[in-house]
């Protein structure tokens, strides 16, 4: 597998480059986090308190917006119940089950770095 150099094109959005894909998609500093927390948790659902908790630092208005967009995107499922306080449960869709063996690969890098 050679590298490919990375297109000088500024739009991302009109890219060929599955790297600059990629990073739209998930890029962004609590994506991440966000996934990686709820492929973690027990049966692969996280509350909405859950993951505020879990991801520290994150304000509420920043967790809503990735949701939202993590949603969109199709990496995660919303499940809403009619319940007083609502309750929403949050899991991983197929699309975000596929990314967690590359999000594996990259923690099992990183960890070895940090050695």
């Amino acid at each position: 597998m050679g590298k490919k150099p990375l297109p000088k094109d500024e739009n991302i959005y009109k890219t060929q480059c599955p790297i600059l894909y990629a990073m739209e998609l998930i890029g962004q500093k609590w994506k991440l986090p966000i996934l990686w927390y709820i492929a973690d948790a027990e049966n692969q659902t996280l509350r909405y308190r859950e993951l505020e908790r879990k991801v520290v630092g994150i304000t509420a208005t920043m967790l809503t917006k990735c949701l939202r967009e993590l949603e969109q995107d199709g990496f995660i499922t919303r499940t809403q119940y009619a319940t007083i306080p609502p309750t929403v449960e949050y899991s991983l869709a197929e699309r975000g089950k596929t990314l967690i063996p590359a999000l594996e690969s990259l923690y099992n890098w990183a960890e070895e770095q940090m050695k």
